[in-house]
């Protein structure tokens, strides 16, 4: 919940004065942090296109985005498709039983989350095969509701996740995508919701496994810009991981507009809040960003990134790569997937 006392103090609104999509004065900003910290209705409440930077820009920690996700779902204020929503909510929802699988609990497990089937290819290789691996609704973390305004199917489902991976003696997770790993890591905590594991992040494991394979490592030479999702926004900490193998595998990540802290969200989400013109203007904004600091690729943590992202990016003569595709290149793999 939004720390009201830390609001009454801030001087700098910066949680809504940086933020890319809402044009506001700082008068006005104060006025409807205000009516947030208040339980009010407020124009942000409508205006907010979920891509969570508040949550990083505001120097208090305040976590103003959790406070803006509950209004909305009490104000409605969204508006989503209610046939959509139903649809949405039905698609990931967790099994009332779950099949035990036997995995060795002394070693680290991977979660495929719900992508098993979407980014088969890019779970294959030396990287993954070996990994003993959990996947499916039962284990999916549910934080794309923040996107439809209902943090309370995540409230609701989170200990019944939990609680499937618990009972596979999970002692480390492997986490495929920041939205799972920042479940575990920063929504739980947050929300005083026990984790009886320890979430590694994906790029963690990636960065570990190249330098006890240093010497199989083959530089590669490219620039790339990289597509920072927006549940990064919750585990900005992450961020490290990508210098350290962009590195170690010979990549310049371009030092471009939209990335880091100023990074723009892929838009994915907008269409779902029927905001089509903000998703063109926003998808061509960073993709006319890539190309004017050099960038020869685009590369994604998060699959439905790269499936909004994908074909513009592809059209304007760059290649698409999730960030484990050029681990893999490094280490002399052939991806025959990648166009």
């Amino acid at each position: 919940m939004l720390e009201g006392d830390k609001c009454k103090s801030c001087n700098t609104q910066s949680c809504l004065m940086k933020c890319q999509f809402i044009d506001i004065s700082k008068e006005d900003a104060k006025v409807e942090i205000m009516k947030m910290v208040n339980g009010e209705n407020s124009r942000i409440l409508s205006e907010c296109v979920t891509c969570f930077a508040c949550q990083e820009y505001c120097e208090l920690n305040a976590r103003p985005f959790d406070r803006i996700v509950e209004l909305q779902e009490k104000y409605n204020s969204l508006n989503v498709d209610p046939t959509l929503l139903e649809r949405i909510i039905k698609q990931f929802a967790p099994h009332d039983e779950v099949r035990i699988k036997e995995i060795d609990p002394n070693k680290p497990v991977f979660s495929k989350c719900t992508f098993r089937n979407q980014s088969k290819n890019e779970m294959q290789g030396q990287l993954f095969d070996n990994l003993q691996y959990l996947s499916g609704t039962d284990f999916y973390c549910n934080l794309m509701y923040h996107h439809i305004a209902r943090d309370s199917i995540i409230k609701e489902r989170a200990p019944i996740i939990i609680d499937n991976i618990k009972k596979h003696g999970v002692k480390e997770l492997i986490c495929w995508h920041d939205e799972c790993y920042g479940f575990f890591a920063s929504y739980c905590p947050r929300n005083n919701i026990e984790v009886p594991f320890k979430p590694i992040h994906l790029f963690e494991y990636l960065y570990n496994y190249l330098k006890e394979h240093e010497t199989e490592i083959k530089k590669l030479k490219i620039k790339i810009a990289y597509q920072r999702n927006c549940s990064n926004r919750f585990i900005p900490e992450t961020d490290k991981w990508i210098d350290k193998i962009c590195e170690l595998i010979g990549v310049e990540r371009v030092a471009r507009k939209y990335d880091r802290e100023n990074a723009l969200c892929c838009a994915g989400a907008f269409l779902m809040l029927g905001k089509k013109k903000l998703t063109r203007e926003t998808q061509t904004k960073n993709i006319n960003d890539m190309l004017e600091y050099g960038a020869e690729a685009c590369v994604y943590n998060c699959p439905m990134c790269k499936e909004s992202l994908g074909s513009k990016v592809q059209r304007n003569g760059l290649k698409n790569y999730l960030l484990s595709d050029l681990c893999r290149l490094a280490l002399g793999e052939t991806l025959d997937y990648i166009k």
